[in-house]
């Protein structure tokens, strides 16, 4: 575990005052899904992807995406060779470790899509064939906000595959005052590698394993149920939800040292796992509530089990 609280401070020297969400990225990581990033435009959301890419040894790519980005731009494509007379293929940016999708929503849905398959199955099919990516495969995005100048919404079912969606913040007065006085971040801080792939393996695997009672499956069961059932929510959760709650509260409970998960670890991610899933009714809206305000509805509606 040093290792891994050796890693988290290597991030926290750049990324300055979330160290919530740097835990929440690293808990995301070990339970193999994707991070979706939605904030406005420079408050270091790039930054905080580049900095674990380099921390977990990662190969690291990254698209800035744009209107004009191709599917193709990003998978790979076949190119005929005229000396061997075949098709070869050309790997896209795709075919890495760590792939960061930076501005996601500014590219058409066409290209949004193209990630559909290489997120959920881990593969990418061009011409028929199918190839795999490799086993540490991650992709981190970030977006900016819904209704900003030039973007396109995600589509439910690629915002499905996004393990959990966070959102950085403006940093705190004093930690503003630490980033100037680093010249506004001109002044580049070294990033060592802290993890090996092999290292990483061996965590993820033992995340993935961490005890789980009866009574926390029931817990997530009946507040997926809930966010079927209650008014205040006009679309719940899928299956594949219930599954991403569970990944992240083992992950979550394995990174605080605790080798089984406990109530307070589903409560403590479940607005970053259920926020981009659900939507939030006219009742609830007319009350004046967002989606935070509804997920606590949701913890104060359902009863947690005793510790």
């Amino acid at each position: 575990m040093s290792k891994l609280y050796d890693a988290l401070k290597e991030v926290n020297k750049v990324i300055k005052g979330k160290d919530d969400v740097v835990i929440k990225v690293m808990s995301a990581i070990l339970a193999g899904g994707h991070v979706l990033m939605e904030d406005i435009p420079g408050v270091g959301k790039t930054t905080l992807s580049t900095t674990f890419a380099k921390t977990l040894s990662m190969d690291y790519k990254r698209v800035q995406f744009t209107p004009d980005v191709l599917p193709s731009d990003i998978l790979g494509f076949s190119m005929y060779n005229s000396n061997t007379k075949e098709f070869e293929f050309k790997e896209g940016p795709i075919f890495c470790n760590f792939f960061l999708a930076d501005e996601i929503n500014r590219t058409s849905p066409k290209t949004q899509s193209a990630l559909l398959e290489v997120m959920e199955e881990g593969s990418v099919t061009i011409d028929g064939i199918t190839r795999k990516v490799d086993d540490n495969f991650v992709v981190i995005a970030t977006q900016n906000p819904s209704g900003s100048a030039g973007t396109n919404m995600l589509p439910e079912s690629q915002l499905d595959r996004f393990l959990v969606c966070l959102t950085m913040g403006y940093p705190s007065h004093s930690d503003t005052v630490e980033i100037l006085k680093n010249n506004g971040g001109s002044e580049k801080v070294k990033i060592d590698p802290v993890i090996s792939l092999d290292e990483l393996n061996v965590m993820k695997k033992e995340s993935s394993e961490l005890f789980v009672h009866d009574s926390i499956y029931e817990y997530i069961t009946e507040l997926s149920e809930a966010t079927r059932q209650h008014p205040l929510f006009s679309r719940g959760v899928s299956p594949r939800g219930s599954i991403a709650l569970l990944k992240m509260s083992k992950a979550f409970a394995y990174i605080n040292g605790v080798d089984f998960v406990r109530a307070e670890d589903v409560q403590h991610v479940i607005r970053d796992v259920f926020g981009h899933r659900i939507k939030i009714s006219p009742k609830a809206k007319t009350e004046g509530l967002d989606t935070g305000a509804v997920i606590n509805e949701l913890l104060a509606y359902v009863t947690p089990p005793r510790q």
